[in-house]
């Protein structure tokens, strides 16, 4: 019997949100989300509760946070982030907020063209971020801004970061293991049940991991 848990998501109404938030309430757990728009959202659905909100209009995160078991955040604005390091200021109020609640542990996805602390990304990934994916720099840069604050100043939270290579919706096309160096171009849904495995693997604390399909054993 799997103990029901409660679930604080961020970003639960988008691409990877969604299906994150689906995966979640299929298991019975209770799912806590701030949304700018409840209207994408279900009301209905039980163990779903919905606070309207915005994470750049100082929403109250002791009551959202309160409660918790795990605090997860699929957030990215693209064209505030050219100019703003959202993501960063507000790691920077949650963080604080989940002490004061004791809730440990937090999964932040980023995106695969973001380098962990203190690492180079590969010359390959180095190349595609400063050639087609050169608009999204701002991004990636409040990205790795969050890794730092959490690398330097909050290891006594138990946060993972998964840096995902999100290409799609569509179908599954497999299930996504951690990885130090390969990346693969995923579909939301697989990210999402990606950072849903991951939120319970223990050695996945303090990590700023890849991810890539399992490679299918070769026939004999």
């Amino acid at each position: 019997m799997i103990t029901q848990n409660t679930f604080l998501v961020f970003g639960a109404t988008g691409q990877t949100g969604k299906h994150f938030v689906s995966l979640a309430l299929k298991d019975g757990h209770h799912v806590r989300v701030l949304a700018r728009n409840p209207a994408k959202l279900d009301s209905s659905i039980p163990h779903l509760e919905i606070h309207q909100g915005s994470i750049t209009d100082s929403p109250d995160l002791d009551r959202l946070v309160d409660g918790a078991d795990f605090v997860v955040s699929l957030l990215g604005d693209a064209q505030l982030q050219k100019t703003r390091k959202i993501n960063t200021a507000f790691v920077r109020d949650l963080v604080p907020a989940m002490r004061r609640y004791a809730v440990k542990r937090f999964l932040y996805q980023a995106g695969g063209l973001s380098a962990s602390p203190n690492r180079r990304l590969s010359p390959a990934l180095w190349a595609i971020r400063n050639t087609i994916a050169r608009g999204y720099s701002g991004q990636h840069e409040d990205n790795e801004a969050v890794m730092r604050y959490l690398a330097d100043e909050a290891m006594d939270i138990e946060w993972m970061v998964h840096r995902a290579g999100i290409g799609s919706d569509g179908p599954s096309k497999g299930e996504l293991e951690r990885s130090s160096r390969r990346v693969s171009i995923a579909t939301f849904r697989d990210c999402a049940a990606h950072n849903y495995r991951l939120l319970s693997d223990p050695t996945a604390i303090h990590t700023c991991d890849l991810s890539a399909y399992r490679r299918r054993p070769r026939s004999r």
